[in-house]
């Protein structure tokens, strides 16, 4: 017998979410690039997401790029002022102070400007494949693959991988997801994810793929 995992078809997946995404609010970190954010902006507000809300996300980096938008205005701004104006995001001092040694290190060693390489953006400190990927894709359009718990969780959810882990999803993906679906499916699925494919019982009811999705580890769903 023929499994929905077995028709599973990407084109037709990734085409169905994003005649459906209009309906979502978008991911923060798109919000900020389609507000005309460049690389360190999009670096910054990346790093000011990690373990913090959306909206709260939203309100810290608009606050912080009111009073310095660059890596020499982060530096000048010391880390105490920093701390007062991101807060109340995730770990705020420790961040303030990472955003002090990224801008440093940015400075010193690129001429203040983000690189756009993988491999120089992971050597930044607090800086991981996450983190990289989506400054790649928000603030390069470089084809990268951003995954979080909602990229993770989904891809596995209608069996287009099998993994445990989001570092292991994000292998699995660059070596089946076909490159022309890099850049936006990040930000399709964790628009997806936040409202419809929520972790505990989705939105099966109304999810625009749900013919299509194997439903992978689903016991209940509304």
């Amino acid at each position: 017998m023929t499994t929905p995992a077995e028709k599973f078809n990407i084109d037709d997946f990734v085409r169905t979410i994003e005649s459906n995404y209009r309906q979502w609010n978008p991911p923060v970190i798109t919000f900020i690039a389609h507000r005309g954010a460049d690389p360190f902006q999009i670096l910054v507000s990346t790093l000011l997401s990690l373990r913090t809300k959306d909206e709260v996300t939203a309100k810290a980096a608009q606050k912080l790029f009111a009073r310095a938008r660059t890596p020499e205005q982060i530096v000048a701004l010391g880390k105490n002022k920093i701390q007062k104006l991101i807060y109340p995001v995730g770990f705020y001092p420790t961040k303030a102070g990472r955003l002090v040694e990224i801008s440093e290190i940015i400075i010193e060693k690129y001429n203040g400007k983000v690189p756009g390489d993988l491999d120089a953006l992971l050597e930044l400190p607090g800086v991981g494949r996450k983190t990289a990927n989506l400054v790649l894709v928000e603030g390069f359009r470089k084809p990268a693959i951003c995954v979080d718990t909602h990229v993770h969780r989904i891809s596995n959810r209608i069996g287009y991988v099998r993994t445990k882990t989001p570092d292991k999803t994000e292998f699995a993906l660059r070596k089946k997801l076909p490159l022309k679906h890099w850049i936006k499916y990040n930000e399709l699925l964790v628009a997806f994810g936040q409202v419809i494919c929520r972790p505990v019982s989705p939105f099966c009811s109304r999810c625009p793929a749900a013919r299509m999705c194997a439903r992978v580890g689903v016991s209940t769903s509304r």
